[in-house]
Parts: structure tokens; sequence; C-alpha cells
């Protein structure tokens, strides 16, 4: 019995790895598309296309414009070769099935406030993926391309409990929704990368329901990115989601201490979080070796909240608001199920769920500003 279920465990970790490694490929194949035509590179371009490959175009004079691939790399070799032109890619989701794969991405050109949105078709050809069509369309657009990073965290339970957990997806989309409507762009980042767990879904709450079958954005929560995949000198700001997952992993994690003092410290950008995700910020410290919550006046879920004889909270790791005021913050907070947001400095915190929207607005106030 032990050797079968040793044998069923290898299998099932073998077909994962599997997974793992042909999405992999697939986002690999597509980035050479998206750097080359972003730092007019033609080889990566060319690497990323099937040689005889054809773009199914728009044009003005005609209902549909064939370019073969050829025709369409010899377009960037007139820029200077390694130089950023304003295009802005991004892989938006992937599907694919043993050889074949569907996929889209966004591109945004700011300057000319434009967006792409290409599609293509992919093939596995003698083991390596290539974009065998392309279409692609534009339409105007207020994007800005500035990019706020949105921490969240992979524990399913409450410690080494059975008691499941997850991210607040109420925090997730109503602050979600803010920044995009004011035209920025939002990643996510988790200490293991890839899916992670939702709370506190509510169908019967419009924008979430909005959320929660728009595909996009779910490929988005299912393909979080790893620490090592951050650049983080691209975000503005990043914003530590909550729910009970909030207090697991994420605090501890150091790579991503480091990316959020990162953007902090060298990007002069903000650290923010809503209700649990406070959790995160409580070990950030300064480059003098400071608790970044000393001398601050903080937000968060209140310890005196928590229904403290519920099995959930004999698990938790340390008290939020305790530990804040150990390390000489002062803890705000008001009454239950209201907004509450706090401001210091560059630092933007939320009570609960109810405040994200405006923890999400207060951070767009100061990146305005800023500029």
């Amino acid at each position: 019995m032990k050797k079968i279920f040793l044998a069923i465990l290898f299998a099932l970790l073998s077909n994962l790895s599997f997974a793992q490694s042909e999405q992999s490929l697939i986002e690999n194949c597509i980035q050479n598309y998206i750097d080359g035509t972003s730092y007019n590179k033609p080889d990566s371009i060319s690497k990323a296309f099937y040689s005889e490959a054809n773009l199914f175009l728009s044009n003005k004079e005609k209902p549909l414009w064939i370019v073969p691939i050829s025709e369409y790399v010899n377009w960037f070799q007139k820029g200077n070769k390694g130089v950023f032109n304003g295009r802005l890619g991004k892989i938006i989701s992937i599907e694919y099935y043993n050889d074949i794969a569907i996929a889209k991405a966004e591109i945004l050109i700011p300057e000319k406030k434009q967006e792409f949105m290409d599609m293509f078709l992919l093939k596995k050809l003698q083991g390596e993926w290539k974009i065998i069509s392309k279409s692609a369309s534009s339409k105007a657009s207020s994007k800005s391309g500035k990019k706020i990073l949105f921490i969240v965290s992979n524990a399913h339970y409450y410690g080494n409990s059975t008691i499941s957990t997850g991210n607040s997806f109420a925090e997730i989309v109503n602050a979600y929704d803010t920044f995009v409507n004011s035209g920025y762009t939002v990643d996510f980042v988790s200490p293991e990368g890839g899916d992670i767990p939702l709370a506190y879904i509510n169908t019967s709450d419009s924008l979430q329901k909005q959320y929660l079958y728009n595909q996009d954005f779910m490929y988005a929560i299912e393909h979080t990115m790893s620490p090592k995949e951050i650049d983080y000198k691209v975000y503005k700001a990043v914003h530590y989601i909550g729910g009970g997952s909030a207090m697991y992993d994420v605090p501890e994690n150091l790579a991503i201490q480091r990316i959020a003092m990162q953007v902090y410290e060298d990007n002069n950008g903000i650290i923010s979080s809503v209700c649990h995700g406070t959790a995160g910020i409580i070990n950030l410290k300064t480059k003098n070796g400071k608790f970044l919550v000393e001398g601050k006046k903080i937000s968060g879920y209140p310890d005196s909240f928590e229904k403290q004889d519920g099995e959930y909270f004999k698990h938790f790791p340390f008290l939020i608001q305790k530990t804040i005021e150990e390390r000489g913050g002062t803890f705000k907070f008001s009454k239950r199920n209201i907004s509450y947001v706090e401001q210091d400095g560059r630092i933007v915190t939320g009570q609960n769920f109810q405040s994200s929207n405006g923890v999400a607005l207060k951070i767009i106030e100061l990146i305005e500003k800023s500029n």
C-alpha cells in the first residue's frame, strides 16, 4: 500500500511539475514578443514566432490586414535597439491543451493614450512553443502604465490547524476596481506564487460578482507572481490585502519585506494595508534598522474586535495592534463596519474591508501629488 501511495504521489507531482513547466515555457515565448516589441529587438520577436506566422491586424483601407511575420519584424529594425520605445506589455491569460495554446496580452502606449489587446494562437513545434498567428485590436485608453503591487498570502489554514481561511475577496476587488478605473495596473505577488485561497466571497454584491466571473482577473489571482519575479522599480505602491491568510507566511517573508521597503525607500513609494493585511507591515524595517511603524499612526483590524474565544484565534502567531504598539506605533481605529483610513506620510492603512476604496483613493491622491 505504501508503494502504491508513493507511486500515485510521484505521478501527481510529476504532472504538476509538467503543467508548471509548460505554463512557464509559453510565458517565456510571449515575453520574447513583448520584450522584442518594447525594446526594438527584432531577434527576440523572431524567436517568439513561427517563421511562416501571420498577423491579422486592422487597417482603415481594408477589412483585414494580413502581415507576414518577416514584415512585422522589419518594423522594429528602425528603432534604437535595446531602447524602450513606450510600449508596456503584460500577459493577461494563457490556456493550453497538449501542444496547442491560446493567450492574450495587453499592450499599453500611455504617451499615445492607446491600448492594444493581442490574441495569440501557439503551437509546440519540435519541443519549442511558437506563436503561429496573432490578431490585435486597439482603442483609446486613459491607462497610465503606473503600477500597484498587491501582496497576498498562500496560507489556506489558520496556522497548523484545519480551520480554513483565505484572502479577503472584498478587499481585493474594492481596491482593485478603484485602481484600474483610475488608469493604474495592478499586479499580485505571494510568497510562493501561483494560486491563493479566497474568503468572504459575496455573490450578491454586484462588484464581487462582476470580478468573480471576469476570467482575466481570476487568471491573475490564480497565477500570482513569486517575489523573485518582481522588479520593485516599476511600482508606485505596495498594498497588503487582509483576510485570515494575511497573518501567515507574508509577515515573516524576507523577500516580500525587501520588495516593500525598496518600493518605499528607493522608489519614494507608498506602503499600504487594510484590515488583517496590516499584519504584513509589522516586521518592516527602514535602512536605519528601525521598525517602519515606530512613531507612525497605523490602522488595521483591532485586537478587541477579534473573537478571542474563537478557535481560530488560538492559532494567531501574534496580535496586530499589540505588536504595533510594542514597536512604537500608535494604533488608530473607529467603530465596527464603517470605513476608517489613516495616513501618516507615505503609509496608508485602513481598518476593514469597508476602507479598501478609501485607502486606494488616498494612495492615488498621494501618487498624483508627487508627480
